[in-house]
């Protein structure tokens, strides 16, 4: 082999094992759960464009009534101008990756104020992410309202 293969192959075998490093299933949970806490931290500042780059055209809610919302309907219920929502952390946290589907599960006990009256809820969720070009979105989201 030329110096010049020798060069190539070793490129080669460094980006591959970068890739596959970046790739690695503890990598992507770790990925996944820092973007579900920043956006839990934009929909708490209601910064519109990072809450709607992390969810898919077609993102679906089912709310703990039961109702379905959209991307656009979500969007316009979590940056209404008489609703604030505290701070929050999400305890019993998890995520499992199936390729490029990701379920992260939690439960979250939220506080604020909307429309001048204070409410706090408890709730377990699924959010369902999808991979897609490389980007995961979160594509899904369903809530069961708990007892305090």
């Amino acid at each position: 082999m030329t110096w010049y293969f020798k060069a190539l192959f070793a490129a080669l075998l460094i980006a591959a094992s970068a890739v596959s490093v970046a790739q690695t299933p503890a990598a992507v949970v770790r990925q996944l759960t820092l973007q579900a806490d920043a956006w839990d931290k934009a929909i708490v500042r209601k910064d519109k464009a990072a809450i709607a780059n992390n969810m898919a055209a077609d993102f679906r809610q089912i709310d703990a009534a039961g109702d379905i919302e959209t991307k656009a309907s979500f969007l316009e219920s979590v940056l209404d101008e008489k609703l604030r929502i505290d701070p929050y952390t999400v305890e019993d946290f998890e995520v499992r990756v199936y390729g490029n589907v990701a379920l992260l599960s939690g439960r979250t006990r939220m506080t604020g104020v909307y429309d001048g009256k204070p409410f706090k809820t408890h709730y377990r969720y699924i959010d369902i992410y999808v991979r897609k070009a490389g980007v995961w979105r979160v594509a899904s989201v369903q809530i069961t309202k708990l007892k305090d």
